[in-house]
């Protein structure tokens, strides 16, 4: 594929979907803007949570005279859950710093080729070592019954757990995307 006209015949290639192909690629990445909404509206209520584990935490220091054994861990762990399991939703809301300076220049195609240019030099590697070392960490933590050192023991694996879920759901999202990305530059090129 070193010619520009072999190049030429795979983007061709490449964009030459049916009709139907196209509406099951929309009906995915709905499907999957659809479960990162919910699952984000889902876990945002998580900072009242901890909202009030840190209010009940301080006023037992200035009640009782100390803090609970185990609201310091409680929350660290909740926060974050909170803050991995929302990388998705944000990704969805387009909440995550862009450098849009350059893209507000550009074309709709070549906006659509820099977000899958973008996505596949900088997220690809990033979502492989997530998943990889995130399955690690989490099996590691498993299997050695690993517990917080507080005076309370707290599991940790379950925090950990959530590593993985956020990576396949940042990853699911980020497909989501790409599927778009895709279908503006063949919208572009047709």
């Amino acid at each position: 594929m070193g010619s520009p006209c072999e190049l030429a015949e795979f983007t061709d290639d490449l964009f030459d979907l049916t009709y139907s192909e196209i509406l099951i690629m929309n009906a995915i990445a709905r499907a999957i803007d659809a479960l990162n909404e919910g699952f984000g509206r889902l876990i945002a209520p998580l900072l009242a949570v901890i909202t009030i584990i840190v209010i009940y935490d301080i006023a037992m220091r200035f009640l009782a005279g100390r803090p609970s054994d185990w609201a310091f861990d409680i929350t660290k762990m909740l926060f974050g859950a909170h803050f991995m399991l929302m990388a998705a939703y944000a990704l969805r809301h387009h909440a995550h710093v862009e450098v849009d300076v350059l893209k507000r220049v550009l074309s709709r195609r070549k906006q659509a080729v820099l977000e899958l240019l973008g996505y596949l030099v900088f997220f690809v590697p990033f979502i492989w070592l997530m998943i990889t070392f995130g399955w690690a960490f989490f099996e590691r933590s498993f299997s050695r019954g690993e517990t917080t050192y507080g005076m309370v023991s707290l599991p940790v694996y379950p925090i950990k757990g959530v590593i993985m879920v956020a990576a396949v759901l940042i990853l699911l999202q980020a497909t989501a995307i790409v599927i778009r990305a895709t279908q503006q530059l063949r919208e572009e090129t047709v």
